[in-house]
Formats: structure tokens, sequence, C-alpha cells
């Protein structure tokens, strides 16, 4: 350089460094996966050319969930597996309008967006989307500045987010709390009205795009309500327009018609509504895919988004902003900031799963549903739970440090003894089966979120160690 000696290494053998210091054998001791199934896996990627990849709430859902993602992202594109035919590939889509009115905010006021001066690259900048965390914390605590009021459509943040019981006060603390709902679930009853929505087959509903594959992605379907909307119950859709035209929003949103809205949304498709209804099938419209869009054809390559238009090894964006540039290991926080004593007390790790049966925290009043999963388990390794006399079937207490809840034992020979799964949602009754409710917010309760708390989020994201924390099952019985 101009002033002498500049000390500088490519990012790459910085990252090829780093990834150095985690043999197979070190990621067996952190992990508990063997060595041998590492490197087995290693070479059937190396010699299977592009390979598909899909990751969700698994990977998502843990103290360190941004930066995973990133380590698996990063070796997706040193594979040459992003955009390739077999791997994941950004099928053409049918050309709709935005009409989430996303541009219409001045600046000014997306920089009040909750939680955007602690995550700054996080879904509050990408997207104006807040964490539970944040929305407490301004009700509770009025930082950054008081939330008094909310509107909510159907999310039963007690029963799906972490830290119910504070999530409950937060609730209570709020002057006005509206909430659209098919059910008057937990979260539903700390509001000051509740407005019923009915349910999908009682609406019209709409979607260009059903993702799994090319012709997917270029089928449109309209399909029209199935039967009559049931008492004073209205769609999501009517009453957001209902509300935006009291407010004097009538203009932007076609003067209340839904019908107009979408029309709107198809029009630079070419795809006419009418057309649609009179096919209730749905329109196939012939898309074709091309790969590794990101080279270009041609011309200027487009490249990525990213300051460099390039997959970036070492992110200065993320080094600027106080992260790491490389996605290193962080051991997980397991639901506290001080773990000297928490294996002593809580030895186990417990994470979470979906249940088949249901969808989230909906479905357990649905007979048919509820005959075949009739209660909250815990699924547990055989040896774990001769270690603390459980026996299969038995009701058993889930403690972490943050909670307290009641399940049934179901033993599992294919999990890890060290590790428990347990499934959230549980608090809906069943009548047809003469099964009582679940109290959300009590120890005799079920609900694992209410486990859960939110001292060892994601830093960069947000997300919270749902698939990571520290636990204790004793037997009850």
């Amino acid at each position: 350089g101009r002033d002498g000696v500049i000390q500088c290494r490519p990012a790459f053998e910085l990252y090829a460094e780093l990834c150095r210091r985690y043999s197979p054998e070190r990621v067996e001791e952190l992990t508990w996966i063997p060595a041998a199934q590492i490197r087995e896996t290693a070479r059937l990627m190396a010699s299977s050319g592009p390979v598909s990849l899909f990751t969700w709430a698994g990977v998502e859902q843990h103290s360190n969930s941004s930066q995973n993602s990133r380590a698996i992202a990063l070796l997706y594109a040193l594979t040459g597996s992003f955009d390739a035919k077999g791997g994941n590939v950004l099928f053409t889509k049918l050309p709709t309008a935005d009409v989430t009115g996303s541009g219409m905010m001045a600046e000014k006021q997306k920089q009040k967006t909750l939680g955007l001066g602690q995550r700054p690259l996080g879904p509050e900048a990408a997207n104006g989307w807040i964490t539970t965390d944040s929305l407490y914390r301004a009700i509770l605590e009025h930082e950054p500045y008081a939330v008094k009021g909310m509107v909510s459509f159907g999310c039963n943040i007690l029963m799906s987010h972490s830290d119910g019981a504070r999530g409950a006060k937060a609730l209570d603390a709020l002057e006005f709390m509206v909430h659209a709902d098919m059910f008057m679930s937990p979260t539903a009853a700390h509001a000051d009205i509740v407005l019923p929505v009915n349910t999908p087959w009682e609406r019209d509903g709409m979607r260009t795009d059903f993702s799994v594959s090319q012709e997917a992605s270029g089928h449109v379907q309209f399909r029209a309500a199935m039967v009559t909307a049931r008492g004073e119950s209205r769609s999501d859709a009517w009453i957001a327009f209902a509300l935006a035209k009291h407010l004097g929003y009538a203009e932007l949103f076609w003067h209340g018609d839904i019908d107009a809205g979408y029309r709107a949304l198809l029009e630079p498709s070419g795809v006419d509504l009418d057309e649609l209804r009179n096919n209730p099938g749905g329109i196939k419209v012939p898309l074709q895919t091309s790969y590794r869009k990101y080279a270009g054809n041609g011309g200027d390559a487009p490249g990525f988004n990213t300051p460099s238009k390039k997959v970036e090894i070492y992110s200065e964006t993320l080094l600027r902003h106080g992260y790491a540039a490389l996605p290193d290991f962080v051991e997980p926080g397991m639901g506290v900031a001080d773990k000297s004593k928490i294996a002593e007390h809580y030895p186990l790790i417990l994470t979470s799963a979906k249940s088949p049966q249901y969808l989230g925290s909906q479905g357990r009043a649905v007979p048919a549903l509820r005959r075949i999963e009739p209660q909250p388990r815990i699924e547990i390794h055989p040896e774990t739970a001769a270690a603390r006399g459980i026996r299969d079937g038995a009701r058993v207490a889930l403690k972490t440090p943050h909670g307290e809840l009641r399940m049934s034992a179901r033993f599992s020979p294919n999990l890890h003894p060290n590790v428990v799964v347990a499934v959230h949602g549980w608090w809906q009754g069943n009548r047809a089966l003469s099964l009582a409710g679940y109290d959300p917010l009590s120890a005799e309760g079920a609900n694992l979120n209410a486990a859960f708390a939110n001292e060892t989020i994601d830093p960069i994201g947000g997300a919270a160690p749902h698939k990571c924390y520290a636990c204790q099952v004793t037997a009850l019985d």
C-alpha cells in the first residue's frame, strides 16, 4: 500500500482455518453425532452433485440460529447446489402486484419498529416484523416507547410464543386490545373485544403460487366459499377492509371491495378473476425454469443481494454491526444466562416438535384428531426414564429454569438419552370425548411455551431457543 505493507488474508482461507478447528471428532464431542457418520455424510454430499436442502424451525429456533443458518448456506453455496438443477431452485413465479403497502410507510416511522435497535439486521429491518419479547418489553417497561393498544389476528401468542406468563401480564396491561379469531383461545380471553372470524371454508380464497415445483408455481386458483358463514363471523380480509374504511383509508383498500383487491393483485399476471371463478380447479400458466440466475445471461451478472453481489463468506456487514464475520459455533444458551449450575438441576435437553395430528395450538377440540393423540406427551428414552422411576404412559413433571408443566411419558428408544421431546399448543378441551382443557399459565397445565424464556434469544434474528433448552423430568405417579 501507499504507506507500507498491508496485512491481509483471503476470506476463503480464514473460513477454511475456522472449519479445520472442527474435526469430525470434535464435532462428535459437541453434537454426539458419530465422527464416522459425519465423514460419510460429507463424502455423500461431495460426490452427489447438487443436493436439496430443507430446514425449518429445527434450525431456526436456537440461540445462535442466524449464524447456524449462515453456516449451512455457505456449505450449500460452496457445493454449487444453489439454484442448480437437482438443488434448491428459485422457480419462476407468476408476476403479481405488491398489495402489502410496505412502500407507503415513511422511513422515520420504520425506525420506530420495536427491537430494531437491538437487531438492526434482523426481521425488524428486513420486514418490519417484531418479536413478542420486544412487544412485551414495550408494553410493560415502555421501552423504547409505550405500547398501549393492539389489534391481533388469530395468533395465539400465549401458547405459540415463549414466556407465556409474561405475555399474559403484558396483554392485561394494554389499555385496549382487539382480537380476531375462530375460537376463544387463551390469548383471545385477554382482549376487550373479540371479533368472530369464519373458517376458511366459509370465505373466498385465492393463491397464485403453490411453491413445490415449477408447475405448482404457475398454478393459480380461486376457491369460492363452500358453505354459508355462521352467525356474525366475517373473514379476516372483511374485518381489515372495514377497519380501513372507518379509519379513512377506504381509497387505499379499493373502497372495501375485496374482489377489486384480487383484481389489482392479478393485474400484472394477465389472469382474469372471472375466469378463475369459472375454473374452480384453477388455471395453469406455463412458466419456464432457468438455473443459476445469479450468473446472468451473457451480460453483467446480477449476483446476490449482498454489498459485493457475491456470496460473502466473510461478512463486513455483520462485522460493522458487532457480530462475528464468520459463522462460528456458539454453545447453546440452554435457557439461562448463568449456566454454572445448570447440569446439577436441569441435566436434560428439551426440544420441541410438531404433532402430526394438530396445527400449532389448534385442533384439540376435533374428536377424530383427539382420539389419536388424546393427551400431551413428552418423549423420553427408556433408560432415562428408568433412572427416574418413570413408567411408559405415567404422568410426569417437566421443569425448566423458567417454568413447570405436566405431561404423560412416552418411551422413544430412538432419542439420545440426554434429550426429551415435547409438543406445544395444549390448552383446549374436548366435550365429545369428555376431556378437560388445560390452564395455560399453571404448573398443573401443559403449556410448553410457558416454560421457555427469552434470556438467550438469537442476537441477530431474535429467535427463541425452543429447540434447545435445559430441563428435568420427574415422576408424578
